[in-house]
């Protein structure tokens, strides 16, 4: 009977003892990760992902969750009459929809995300990049055909302060963190992107990793001609990518590129539809995504 029993729990702690080598490398680092599509709609992706992030803090590492919220933004413009236009493939945002899009990121996204985490323990503490001047921002004016186009307050990073989140890691706590700043410039509050916050954030932190959450497996190799994705390459490599990329994946793999140029080990891009798809990309040799090293590194297209 007890042969038995060892015989059915032996496959749980194999798993765990794959995990050794990369609990041991991890132990320790900051890792910065961008939540967003899918998984912020779907409830059991929600659910999986704040139980991968506290799996990471209780493993030794040290979470750091960026976010951004552009459908619950979108049903709520539309709830208020509000129409959405967008320029160059950004939201152009009014006042009215600056105050829209500050209430849903902080007052819902963000609260629900620290909900979910906090069922686990007293560990998640939300703010916004306004918080203790965590992100600063200047107003970004867009080139569309040569000429500077106002599209409201939408914001471009000029600074960051890491010294609300190094004391709230210090203290043991996951930080979670809208992705809106304040101007130096005119005071004003600014929209920025999430992806765009999570790599300065991980670049000024010094992290380890930044990893994007996305609705795609990764980086196709030749979309849409086909679907195979690419595991890992190069920054060098990416920078010749960038120009062919859909628009969607822009913003992610510049973040990437930004992080990893600023001295962040490696940044990946995974797939957030996939139930706990950090630790599987973080714990196992098989990475779910795509990743982005140094030129150092060496690249592989495959």
């Amino acid at each position: 009977m007890s042969t038995a029993r060892r015989h059915t729990a032996l496959p749980k702690a194999e798993i765990l003892i794959e995990a050794l080598p990369w609990l041991t490398r991890h132990n320790g680092k900051i890792v910065v990760i961008k939540f967003g599509g899918n998984a912020m709609i779907d409830e059991d992706l929600k659910a999986a992902f704040a139980q991968d992030v506290v799996f990471l803090r209780q493993a030794g590492l040290r979470p750091v969750v960026v976010h951004g919220g552009g459908p619950q933004i979108n049903a709520q413009l539309d709830k208020q009459g509000l129409v959405s236009e967008f320029k160059a493939g950004l939201r152009v945002t009014t006042p009215e929809a600056m105050d829209v899009v500050r209430m849903v990121l902080a007052g819902q996204v963000q609260r629900e995300l620290v909900g979910l985490l906090n069922q686990h323990g007293p560990l998640a503490v939300g703010m916004t990049g306004e918080d203790a001047h965590t992100i600063t921002a200047t107003k970004h004016t867009p080139q569309i055909e040569g000429e500077a186009v106002d599209i409201g307050r939408v914001g471009e990073i000029t600074a960051i302060d890491t010294g609300a989140i190094e004391a709230l890691l210090a203290d043991g706590r996951i930080p979670v963190i809208s992705s809106i700043a304040r101007s130096a410039d005119d005071g004003h509050v600014y929209n920025v992107n999430a992806d765009t916050a999570a790599a300065a954030l991980a670049a000024a932190l010094g992290a380890e990793t930044l990893m994007v959450l996305t609705d795609v497996e990764g980086l196709y190799a030749d979309w849409p001609s086909s679907d195979e994705v690419i595991s890992r390459l190069t920054v060098s490599e990416l920078e010749k990518l960038l120009p062919e990329l859909s628009s969607g994946m822009v913003p992610k793999m510049e973040g990437c590129l930004h992080a990893v140029r600023g001295g962040v080990s490696t940044a990946r891009v995974i797939d957030g539809r996939v139930q706990h798809s950090i630790l599987l990309e973080i714990f196992t040799d098989e990475g779910i995504g795509t990743m982005v090293v140094p030129d150092a590194q060496g690249g592989d297209s495959a």
